[in-house]
């Protein structure tokens, strides 16, 4: 058992990855399968967002606005480029590495809430910057004379921009199969670098940051450099995943950018355990069960999701991967004196 404990997380890697891999061949429905997909996708945005909050103690709300420009950046590249997707979205993700640091150059003197409103900031700006786009634009103009559609979709949104072309190779029928893999994939390198990096002197810097900023500055630590090093680390997968849900939907909107989706997020890193290395994907997992479970009481959707996060953040503060470890230590605890009564 304590032999199990010490490798844990890779023991847990590799029976949720073979669950994984084996998902859609086990005759699950494709709604299902829809929405464990959107759960990856959501997982990754919020492993990345553990390493911001968690792991360097940043109160940055700017996770949900680099998933929107992934977003974004994929479909405006497709529609008016007509670049592959495959190129368009890790592209993205790069586009996203230094939207980033733009951002987290902004808040470098600030701390806490202040972070946290900063942040907030440039994601309402983005929204209002697309929602009052309505003027035609000349590349809309250009690719069908007879549309008048602003460059960035404005409040109607934006589509006809491509696909990952899993229709043609899979068929039909079984397309989806194709994007639960490429989403699988990304979840899968968001958990490798997360836990690289929780490992690594990357992550020691970061924890003592947050334990003590005073004491690690004393020591050399720079908190402008880490701080801006944990933004860009985070924003490649999480620009990516947002540029994956573009395609996969086909269509971008400014629903993106809501509080809808900011507090769905963050009630997943809460509900999994905040600065823990499975608690945005045990959060994504609980959530979007609870949220598809909800769905058929459509008035008390909000309502239900508030009192499962309340709950949690009563009897569990630590999210669920964080009771894991308590119910752990209880059992070692008890196991330990049972052996020496």
């Amino acid at each position: 058992m304590a032999l199990f404990w010490k490798h844990r997380d890779f023991v847990i890697f590799a029976i949720l990855l073979g669950v994984a891999l084996a998902f859609p061949f086990m005759g699950i429905p494709r709604f299902i399968l829809a929405a464990v997909l959107i759960m990856y996708c959501y997982a990754t945005v919020v492993s990345q967002w553990n390493l911001v909050f968690g792991l360097a103690g940043i109160f940055s709300l700017a996770q949900v606005a680099i998933f929107a420009f992934g977003a974004y950046s994929t479909a405006l590249l497709g529609r008016y480029l007509e670049m592959n997707l495959w190129y368009s979205f890790p592209i993205a993700g790069l586009g996203g590495i230094l939207f980033s640091f733009l951002i987290g150059l902004a808040c470098l003197r600030l701390r806490g809430i202040y972070v946290a409103l900063l942040t907030l900031a440039v994601s309402q700006m983005m929204f209002v910057l697309i929602q009052t786009d309505a003027a035609c634009s000349a590349l809309n103009k250009a690719i069908n004379p007879m549309s008048c559609v602003s460059f960035t979709g404005g409040s109607q949104g934006l589509g006809d921009f491509g696909s990952f072309g899993w229709r043609a190779v899979l068929g039909g029928r079984n397309w989806m199969t194709g994007d639960y893999y490429t989403m699988l994939g990304l979840l899968v390198i968001g958990l490798i670098v997360t836990y690289l990096i929780t490992q690594s002197r990357m992550g020691l810097a970061f924890r003592a940051l947050r334990d003590n900023e005073e004491l690690a500055r004393s020591r050399g630590i720079s908190q402008y450099k880490y701080q801006l090093l944990v933004f860009g680390a985070s924003a490649f997968l999480t620009a990516a995943a947002g540029g994956f849900y573009a395609a996969h939907f086909g269509a971008v909107g400014i629903n993106l950018f809501g509080f809808p989706l900011l507090l769905f997020l963050i009630s997943m890193l809460v509900v999994g355990g905040i600065g823990r290395l499975w608690g945005p994907l045990l959060g994504a997992a609980l959530l979007m069960s609870a949220d598809e479970v909800f769905k058929e009481f459509s008035d008390w959707r909000n309502v239900g999701l508030g009192i499962v996060v309340l709950l949690f953040m009563i009897f569990l503060p630590d999210g669920l991967a964080g009771g894991i470890d308590k119910l752990h230590k209880l059992a070692v605890r008890v196991f330990t004196r049972a052996r020496t009564a």
